[in-house]
């Protein structure tokens, strides 16, 4: 199971994504259409048209990570899918909302809770 920590920078691509594209068809879009560095502290987050599958591309010291996850039913709350924008930088959090069917708008998805086992 993929979990972004809070540390991550997150890019998601915003447009669709082939699919079939591994991990030197994604670094080229990162690196030629966003203009960006695929080997750097960014995860780059890709998303195919159906919206059913998902791609994170992660650079780790000496290698590349390539996440994948493919719903079985159902689609990703995918932002932006047919819009002109690129790309967006979203929170590892929002990242977690999307990964778990979430739309990324949401405020409070999981509000934050503190419990209290002992009153003092």
């Amino acid at each position: 199971m993929f979990t972004a920590s809070a540390q991550l920078n997150v890019t998601l691509i915003c447009g669709p994504t082939d699919m079939r594209k591994a991990i030197d068809g994604l670094c080229n879009i990162v690196a030629y259409d966003l203009e960006k560095e695929p080997c750097s502290d960014h995860i780059f987050v890709f998303c195919g048209r159906a919206r059913d599958k998902v791609k994170i591309l992660q650079w780790a010291s000496n290698g590349f990570w390539l996440h994948y996850k493919r719903l079985e039913k159902g689609h990703f709350q995918w932002p932006g899918i047919d819009d002109e924008q690129l790309s967006i930088q979203i929170s590892p959090r929002q990242l977690n909302w999307l990964l778990d069917g979430l739309a990324l708008n949401l405020q409070d998805a999981h509000p934050h809770l503190t419990y209290r086992y002992h009153d003092d």
